[in-house]
């Protein structure tokens, strides 16, 4: 496991994936403001993709993020689109509705980045957001993200299209301890 100050990232684990699947991707909200695709119903028991884990795919790492004092479940975060040409990736974050605001989001994107960065070697990490995710926005620039652009109108979200923020960072600006 990946240990940061309040959280850590570690596998999957088969009995997580109920409790992901009911309280972030069941909610038709969340998941559309969350994905860039269109919400739809997962069948109970299905493989559901974005959830169970292929240790064979190289391109994605998907973590279970989890309090460290107690190993409650919080979320997930995922290093995504990596690519190892140009030693880049980008970052994705999902708390749960009760874990949001004590500063797990900014905590796990610290320890994605610490992956990135020193344990898989990597140049740039990117995050993109929609415009009006303040927490997200926060803990990416807590850590030292750079607002890069703004993506106008790219994301269709519940009947509108809204804004997402590009943010990057490079291992060069990285400080480990940028976090607070």
């Amino acid at each position: 496991m990946l240990t940061g100050s309040k959280v850590g990232l570690r596998a999957r684990h088969e009995d997580d994936i109920p409790v992901l699947r009911t309280e972030l991707y069941d909610d038709v909200v969340n998941s559309s403001r969350a994905e860039g695709r269109p919400w739809r119903p997962i069948t109970p028991g299905s493989e559901d993709s974005r959830l169970v884990v292929d240790d064979k795919e190289q391109g994605r790492v998907p973590f279970s993020v989890v309090e460290l004092d107690g190993g409650t479940l919080v979320g997930t975060a995922t290093l995504w689109g990596i690519d190892d040409h140009n030693r880049s990736a980008h970052i994705g974050l999902a708390l749960l509705p009760s874990s949001r605001g004590k500063g797990y989001g900014t905590d796990a994107v610290a320890v994605l980045c610490h992956y990135g960065f020193v344990v898989r070697g990597l140049q740039r990490l990117q995050i993109e957001t929609l415009s009006d995710n303040a927490a997200m926005l926060r803990s990416a620039e807590r850590n030292g993200f750079v607002r890069e652009g703004v993506l106008r109108s790219s994301a269709w979200v519940m009947g509108e299209f809204l804004d997402e923020v590009l943010l990057g960072l490079l291992v060069q600006d990285w400080k480990p301890d940028s976090k607070s």
